[in-house]
């Protein structure tokens, strides 16, 4: 287990100021249960230095990469959205579990329970973005995936985990979500937060629209 904070926003390979990166994320709006929880938790969270808290409206599961957008053509994203929507939409919606909140060493988390489903749905993304550009050129490993919700990112190196660990036990529930589809974003990290703009959304239920 890890003792001590490590700076999570050291620049990433391929990463620069002012680049972007075109992902696929489950997105956290309309969570009303998580958004409550998250409340909740920031009192805790606004005390400790070492992190930086993410606001309710940038909250996400990380799913799966595509590449820069420099790197990325409009024609290309536009093949591969349509490969992912088609692939995705027999899912339904997917019932989870957003915890127990974890501590590690770039921040604080909520792990996904079950996973499987979830992991699903990644793959199929996978597959979209095999059948629209090859196998070849799907971007990120297969194994190793970790569905969770990060409620804050470590700012520091070197803090000691354990005491932090203390202060946030007591938030210890898990809290439901259900999540109905998974969204193309065009991702920028600059500001010491993630951000983003959608670049198109795939619902998990076939013909849903958005309101």
């Amino acid at each position: 287990m890890d003792a001590e904070t490590r700076d999570h926003w050291w620049w990433r390979p391929g990463w620069r100021r002012g680049r972007s990166f075109y992902t696929w994320h489950f997105l956290m709006d309309g969570q009303p249960e998580l958004h409550e929880f998250v409340k909740h938790v920031r009192l805790a969270l606004d005390e400790l230095p070492m992190f930086d808290p993410i606001p309710i409206q940038w909250l996400h599961m990380t799913t799966q990469g595509v590449g820069f957008s420099d790197e990325v053509g409009e024609q290309e994203l536009a093949a591969l959205g349509a490969a992912v929507i088609r692939r995705v939409g027999d899912f339904g919606p997917l019932r989870v579990r957003l915890g127990p909140l974890c501590v590690d060493a770039e921040g604080v988390h909520l792990p996904v329970q079950p996973s499987e489903a979830v992991s699903a749905v990644r793959q199929s993304v996978r597959d979209g973005i095999g059948e629209a550009w090859g196998q070849d050129r799907v971007p990120e490993p297969a194994a190793g995936f970790f569905p969770h919700v990060s409620l804050a990112y470590a700012n520091t190196s070197g803090s000691p985990l354990h005491p932090i660990r203390d202060i946030l036990r007591r938030y210890g529930d898990a809290v439901p979500a259900t999540l109905t589809r998974i969204t193309l974003i065009d991702l920028n990290r600059d500001e010491g937060m993630y951000r983003w703009r959608t670049i198109m959304t795939a619902f998990l239920v076939k013909d849903q629209v958005e309101l």
